[in-house]
């Protein structure tokens, strides 16, 4: 019997591919890992109604971690037009597998490591190594949202909302709301999480995004959690930033960051931003973790337009097994996986096409095996 029941969850696009290559990897270090393939994307949200369907809900209740590829997702119109002709017109609301995923499973951290490989010619600058801790459950992708409006959410933010006066004398089907909830715990446990990441690995400061001066009453709630975490490590600096501001000094300073921590929304802006410093989403890692299970994957998505060529690069799935090595407590494998990768980035002979080369998704996989 393995020691390890890895969910494998392809995905649709390109997601198939770079797992493909992925588990070259994987099995090249010989990972005590049965590998069990669950149902998941765009065709089982087509013909099934449903893109992340019961019976892969189960299996990652019976797993100790998962690996996940990409899939495609589109406004709820748009989900609902290609639907099998059974199924339209019953009611069924597309909703992201992935935040289905991380709500269901309590996956409340986001980590993403954005590394600066040398060698790499799409590196921003040398000697970039930031961690993006992102909250992952709730924020404005808590999925509270209304369009068109109930009349009796619409009479009650007349009642208790100066600002909402701007919007009363609007009909229900003129306007639409989105909810950003954000919670003392969610907020204490996504930034605890980031400053005993810089505690472990000896980072010296943590940054914490908002937009508080103008988002008060959430985003003021998530700095201040931020502040009264922080008093508890003396020995690592907390400074904060607008969301905005923090676009443009990442872009200007990078090597003044080590740790950033968000809420949900701002956390996804500005890890995809420190991705494009180290080479774009071909490199962007991802981790969605919690307290009994963690999912990794890239933080690319689906890519169909490059389906079926195997051209994409796998760099970002092969650093997310290398996460789920080291979540697992595989950390000497991890180690080596990592240094696998590097050692083909910075020998620059096998390259992938948004890496100026024309090398294959599998032939990335099969370098970076060789490697091992």
């Amino acid at each position: 019997m393995a020691k390890y029941k890895i969910a494998w969850l392809p995905g649709d696009g390109v997601g198939a591919e770079v797992m493909e290559a992925a588990r070259i990897v994987l099995d090249k270090i010989k990972l005590d890992a049965e590998y069990i393939h669950g149902d998941i994307g765009w065709e089982f949200w087509r013909k099934e109604g449903d893109a992340f369907p019961e019976r892969t809900i189960n299996l990652l209740k019976n797993c100790d971690a998962a690996m996940f590829g990409a899939i495609t997702s589109k406004p709820v119109k748009a989900a609902e037009a290609e639907l099998i002709p059974e199924l339209k017109g019953k009611g069924l609301t597309y909703r992201s597998p992935i935040v289905r995923m991380r709500q269901l499973f309590d996956l409340y951290i986001c980590l993403r490591p954005c590394k600066a490989y040398p060698g790499n010619p799409l590196n921003y600058k040398e000697g970039i190594d930031i961690v993006v801790f992102r909250e992952n459950t709730e924020d404005l992708y808590a999925g509270v949202e209304f369009n068109p409006v109930p009349q009796e959410l619409a009479d009650t933010l007349r009642k208790i909302s100066k600002p909402f006066g701007a919007f009363a004398n609007l009909k229900t089907d003129e306007y639409a709301v989105s909810c950003k909830v954000n919670t003392k715990k969610g907020s204490e446990r996504i930034i605890r999480a980031a400053f005993e990441y810089a505690k472990k690995f000896g980072r010296k400061k943590v940054t914490v995004i908002h937009k508080a001066n103008v988002v008060r009453a959430t985003d003021g709630l998530f700095l201040d959690m931020a502040k009264q975490i922080a008093s508890e490590y003396p020995n690592i600096q907390m400074d904060d930033a607008n969301i905005d501001a923090m676009t443009m000094w990442l872009i200007k300073n990078p090597h003044s960051y080590e740790v950033l921590v968000a809420p949900n929304l701002y956390g996804d802006i500005v890890s995809d931003l420190a991705a494009q410093l180290v080479g774009g989403l071909g490199f962007g890692c991802s981790g969605n973790i919690g307290e009994k299970l963690a999912v990794f994957e890239p933080s690319h998505g689906s890519a169909p337009k490059y389906a079926g060529q195997y051209k994409v690069n796998p760099i970002a799935t092969i650093l997310a097994a290398k996460m789920m090595l080291d979540w697992l407590g595989e950390t000497e494998k991890g180690a080596a996986v990592e240094k696998a990768t590097a050692a083909v980035i910075a020998e620059g002979k096998v390259r992938t096409y948004d890496m100026g080369g024309k090398s294959t998704t599998l032939e990335m996989g099969q370098a970076i095996a060789a490697k091992l």
